[in-house]
């Protein structure tokens, strides 16, 4: 918890003077993404606030819309925590990504070069912090590679449920106790992706879109099954 609080100060300045509970609840969520906030774990008003610079009111609602968004919860006088997902949120989550991310590898295959750039980039960051065997990194560079994937829809809207998305997803992979075997598989699929993109082979890239979606959901459930 320090190290991310410690974390969230670098963020003080994003906020501004007139810093508003969406802005926190932005930051927060981003910080969830990232992975310094693990499932289960309390979230201290007070250290939060102090680290932002922000009122608890403004705090506690950035809380209470995360808490909408799946994020976090409150439990009855214990406090707020990040929330624990359940295999069924985990089946839920690739339900809706089979909708938004196969919408957007319809829209890619005729995108221009600049709009798959940032799909690339995060391609070339999870390749580096791979050789250098950085897997929570290559963790990170996956949720940009998806959240710039659902992107070429071209919509704010599903950007947002994406970000949605993409942070409850990065709390299931709390669950893999070795994250090297979840990740590094992926980092060649999503360069497979963006290789069959940018060739303009949608049939392909759907199709190749569907299996690693199958997969990954897979060795995520797999990771919820009880132990023998």
């Amino acid at each position: 918890m320090d190290n991310a609080v410690a974390e969230l100060a670098h963020d003080r300045d994003r906020l501004g003077r007139s810093s508003t509970a969406e802005r926190v609840a932005d930051i927060l969520r981003e910080r969830i993404a990232q992975g310094l906030f693990t499932p289960g774990q309390r979230l201290s008003e007070e250290a939060i606030g102090t680290a932002l610079g922000v009122s608890r009111n403004t705090l506690r609602e950035a809380f209470r819309l995360l808490g909408h968004e799946r994020l976090l919860e409150h439990r009855l006088n214990r406090g707020v925590f990040v929330r624990v997902l359940s295999a069924q949120d985990v089946a839920d989550v690739y339900r809706v990504r089979r909708v938004i991310e196969g919408a957007a590898v319809r829209h890619g295959a005729t995108a221009p070069p600049e709009a798959l750039a940032p799909i690339r980039a995060a391609v070339a960051e999870a390749a580096r912090a791979a050789q250098e065997g950085r897997w929570p990194d290559v963790g990170t560079a996956n949720i940009r590679f998806h959240q710039a994937l659902a992107a070429l829809n071209g919509s704010p809207r599903l950007d947002e449920a994406m970000r949605q998305l993409l942070a409850e997803l990065r709390l299931v992979f709390h669950v893999m106790e070795n994250p090297r075997d979840f990740h590094e598989p992926f980092v060649g699929r999503n360069l497979e992706l963006v290789e069959l993109l940018e060739a303009g082979r949608a049939a392909e890239a759907g199709a190749a879109l569907e299996r690693y979606l199958d997969d990954a959901e897979e060795l995520l459930l797999r990771a919820y099954a009880p132990r023998p």
